[in-house]
């Protein structure tokens, strides 16, 4: 006779499983279900897992979709990405810079660096501007400007803060929500960059680390391993095949369409495709919920990727480019990571990012269009210090980035509310649910729908996000392994 636990686990190992996605959401949820004994099938519409995340081969060397860094407080995600990474990772010192000028600042803001560096009459200016702040503050009106402008006065705010953000969005900053400020500045404020420079405490800004761990077969290392752990595992990665649809029969999603048509049955699904496609094409979907949708908007980026002769150009992991006489926002130094994905080139490989929407006349110019405006732009920066470009490729990627509109969340939760009264459904991940996740967060998510599904344990995905710090138990990656706080 089975005893309870026996007959617990054959239960689990006849449930079929459809993911939707294979970025860092998706494959994780596919690998703890495999490991689960669930039968998973995985579909991606790329030719490579990693989604966001994915590593690339170029030029003989490795490179990300522009930069990327792991780093965790969660036990569950740290052990998770131990097991997978094994001894295959360094830490990285982290060092990124704000470009303005022609001058690079510290990122978070270093207090006495950046009015030291602006020169004297500016930095009169900024600080004038903070204290007025502090004496009658700006009201808060629920917008990324309000916010900002509150915790670091009005000067600081156009210099460090107001074109990458205009850059990266597309929008105005009073257009934007005080959510991306929260989640992404948090408690930092110009009182505590100057507690902290005079040592006296000071809020260290928690997702801004000094070190991170770094997979030495690039990032998408780790979920190309998990890719593997499925394959062998009875389940399924199926890369190049696009899901047109997730079907559902009242109030439960029971299958997935292809683009092919058919159709093919599952007890349960998860998506991670992206939010407003995935919710339109609904069957049976009210259209105010369409409506909803309608409302909500992606932002696109293209990197150019720039191969140059020479190395040592700049120390950063990247620069946030905040000068307004370039478009490009962001530039990854793949050489500053580890040296293993260099693959022992003497080259380096640079990625100058651009973002835009659909209808921006940048998304439909062609690579060799591009290639030459980055190069015209890094030239202009002097980053490459002369040394020769030899080569470009570049790389495009729809609907990358949830746009947190001022008030999106009045748009979100009706369309959050009707979804998760669709029982067999699981939404998550960056592109999936709508949340400006980093890759710790969208793995967290993959924990939580897995453990969903084998043990029905009722966690409210939706409550993962980037300000998430609900943590059973706290530790951090090190050099030497797993380190409890």
């Amino acid at each position: 006779m089975l005893s309870l636990r026996d007959f617990m686990n054959t239960t689990k190992q006849t449930k079929r499983v459809a993911v939707i996605g294979a970025g860092p959401a998706g494959i994780t949820c596919a690998y703890k279900l495999a490991k689960q004994g669930v039968e998973v099938h995985l579909y991606e519409a790329a030719p490579q897992v990693g989604g966001l995340a994915k590593t690339l081969d170029l030029w003989g060397q490795k490179v990300d979709l522009g930069p990327h860094r792991f780093f965790s407080d969660d036990t569950r995600v740290n052990k998770l990405w131990l097991e997978v990474a094994g001894r295959d990772y360094r830490m990285v010192d982290r060092l990124t810079r704000i470009y303005y000028k022609n001058n690079f600042y510290f990122y978070p803001v270093k207090a006495f660096d950046a009015l030291s560096k602006l020169g004297l009459f500016t930095s009169a200016v900024c600080v004038l501007s903070y204290f007025k702040e502090k004496l009658f503050p700006t009201k808060q009106d629920g917008t990324f400007e309000s916010w900002v402008t509150n915790r670091f006065g009005k000067s600081l705010y156009e210099i460090f803060f107001k074109t990458y953000t205009e850059k990266l969005w597309g929008i105005k900053c009073n257009e934007l929500d005080a959510d991306f400020a929260a989640q992404r500045i948090k408690k930092f404020s110009l009182g505590e960059a100057m507690k902290s420079a005079l040592g006296i405490g000071g809020t260290k800004h928690k997702t801004l680390v000094d070190q991170f761990a770094y997979p030495t077969g690039g990032t998408g290392m780790i979920y190309e391993r998990m890719q593997t752990f499925v394959d062998a595992n009875g389940g399924k990665v199926l890369c190049n095949s696009p899901v047109k649809r997730v079907l559902k029969e009242g109030d439960t999603a029971n299958a997935i369409e292809l683009m092919s048509g058919e159709v093919i049955h599952y007890d349960h699904v998860v998506s991670t495709m992206p939010f407003t496609v995935m919710v339109k094409q609904l069957p049976g979907i009210p259209q105010q919920i369409v409506d909803f949708a309608n409302k909500l908007t992606f932002r696109n980026t293209i990197l150019v990727y720039l191969h140059i002769d020479g190395k040592d150009l700049f120390p950063d992991n990247w620069l946030y480019v905040h000068s307004a006489d370039v478009e490009t926002g962001r530039i990854s130094n793949f050489r500053n990571y580890v040296p293993e994905i260099t693959m022992g080139k003497e080259t380096t490989i640079v990625a100058m990012e651009y973002w835009c929407y659909d209808e921006d006349a940048m998304w439909n110019m062609s690579d060799a269009e591009l290639i030459e405006l980055g190069k015209k732009e890094l030239i202009k920066t002097g980053l490459n210090k002369g040394a020769p470009i030899m080569e470009g490729h570049v790389y495009k990627i729809p609907r990358c980035y949830p746009v947190y509109s001022n008030n999106y969340k009045d748009i979100l939760k009706p369309i959050e509310n009707y979804l998760s009264g669709i029982n067999g459904l699981s939404v998550i991940g960056r592109y999936g649910a709508f949340k400006y996740n980093n890759q710790d967060h969208s793995i967290l998510m993959g924990l939580l729908a897995a453990d969903n599904i084998v043990n029905n344990a009722g966690h409210n995905l939706w409550d993962i996000n980037t300000d998430y710090d609900n943590y059973q138990e706290r530790s951090t990656i090190t050099a030497a392994g797993l380190s409890n706080e």
